[in-house]
């Protein structure tokens, strides 16, 4: 199956871009007449007849409509602090929305190695991921927050069905962790998942003592010492092996 991304979608015609356009038409040699999978990144999977079959603006006519197309059961966030080599944090965003996240929030921490972070890059590889993963909705890839400015907008006490956790060694014996798989598997009623993932120097004290003030639960990720990406992954990875058991 292949499926392209529509920057349109209006009455009973899809729109690809100049970039869709030329790999539909270009590259995969789509003429007009051939049917093909569209998405418009918001979960809704078209079924559609080529129109127009220009290489710089293709367009289709839809046969059918899907919603929820590739979509998984939980509404999960992760705030991870980008690693000094951008393309592991990059390694990071293709690897997530191949298993199912929907927003990814670029941190600053005290600790941050990277202090600015731009997007442009991480949201053409989320939706390439897309894509190729074969999802409805496009992961959104936030404008880079500080670490403390994340946790006042995003925090457990503004949403109760929402299981708000944060990866920290908290070196404090009355501050237990458990790990992820633990918390998940106790979890009832949860619809929003948000992970917390620190630098490669992690959280500073404060930010994580913040996170706790403001409900997080303190987790980890198991025995070994992961590098920020991994982390990051493991903990998206953990949360849809968890969902295939609901």
């Amino acid at each position: 199956m292949e499926l392209f991304y529509a920057y349109e979608v209006s009455g009973k015609y899809c729109r690809l871009d100049a970039e869709e356009s030329a790999h539909c038409v270009k590259v995969l040699r789509h003429r007009e007449g051939d049917e093909i999978d569209v998405t418009d990144g918001l979960g809704t999977l078209y079924h559609c007849r080529l129109s127009l079959d220009s290489p710089k603006g293709a367009e289709a006519e839809i046969l059918e409509t899907q919603s929820g197309f590739g979509a998984h059961p939980y509404h999960l966030t992760v705030g991870c602090c980008p690693t000094k080599n951008n393309e592991r944090f990059e390694w990071f965003v293709e690897k997530a929305t191949e298993l199912g996240i929907d927003r990814i929030v670029p941190l600053i921490g005290e600790h941050s190695e990277r202090k600015v972070y731009k997007t442009d890059r991480a949201r053409r590889i989320a939706l390439s991921a897309t894509k190729q993963s074969l999802k409805g909705r496009i992961p959104e890839i936030a404008e880079p927050l500080s670490v403390k400015d994340f946790i006042f907008s995003c925090h457990y006490g503004q949403n109760e069905d929402t299981l708000c956790l944060i990866a920290y060694c908290f070196e404090d014996p009355s501050v237990p962790r458990r790990s992820i798989c633990e918390v998940l598997e106790k979890a009832m009623d949860v619809k929003g998942i948000t992970v917390l993932i620190g630098p490669e120097g992690d959280f500073s004290p404060e930010e994580a003592q913040l996170a706790l003030e403001h409900g997080y639960i303190p987790i980890h990720l198991g025995p070994s010492r992961l590098r920020t990406e991994t982390a990051a992954v493991t903990a998206v990875e953990a949360v849809y092996l968890w969902s295939l058991t609901l």
